[in-house]
């Protein structure tokens, strides 16, 4: 029995060191040497504090900036054990909503959000939340159909309100992968800058 059980503690402890510790430290240290900045978590400092991370949307609601998409992320309810109330942008509980296509409630509030936003045709990430429900990016179509109400908070031209937008449309990685995008704390951070 020692005999068989022996090797295989040993194998089991060597590939626990040197794939449960070497491994990631290794990749760490290669990622932390070779992109510094996306390792640290792609933080955003304003005015000398830390004000966000370009991976993680916040929940801007002010007529003032540009809007992310609808988060569903929540947070344990204190006034009701065991149930949640929603929470958007709540970085320690990134998470879908799990409402699936046929879910009246996903329909309605979906239905809710359109109306929300004037109705006609809405950009699927202007009613509908990202898989992580953290997603600090929109579609320029969404940025867009907000310029009028941005410039009109502001006191700025719709055509300097859009003219930043279109400064702060990241194209695809690597050209092929992914969308167009507009990272929402830039570009507010941008439209701060302004006025």
């Amino acid at each position: 029995m020692n005999a068989i059980l022996r090797p295989a503690v040993a194998v089991v402890g060597l590939l626990t060191l040197l794939l449960g510790l070497a491994a990631p430290l290794a990749m760490t240290g290669i990622a932390g040497a070779v992109f510094p900045r996306q390792a640290g978590g792609s933080l955003i400092e304003h005015e000398g504090r830390m004000i966000g991370s370009t991976l993680i949307g916040q929940d801007f609601t002010s007529d003032r900036y540009f809007h992310p998409r609808p988060s569903a992320t929540t947070e344990p309810d204190p006034d009701n054990a065991g149930s949640t109330r929603a929470a958007p942008y709540n970085a320690a509980a990134g998470a879908a909503s799990q409402l699936g296509p046929t879910s009246a409630a996903l329909l309605e509030a979906a239905r809710e959000r359109v109306a929300a936003l004037g109705g006609g045709t809405v950009p699927a990430d202007a009613i509908a939340a990202s898989g992580s429900g953290l997603d600090p990016h929109i579609s320029p179509e969404n940025a867009a159909r907000q310029v009028r109400r941005i410039a009109q908070a502001r006191g700025l031209p719709e055509a300097q309100v859009m003219a930043l937008l279109e400064q702060h449309i990241e194209s695809r990685e690597l050209g092929i992968l992914g969308d167009r995008r507009v990272n929402v704390l830039r570009l507010n951070l941008a439209l701060d800058r302004l006025r």
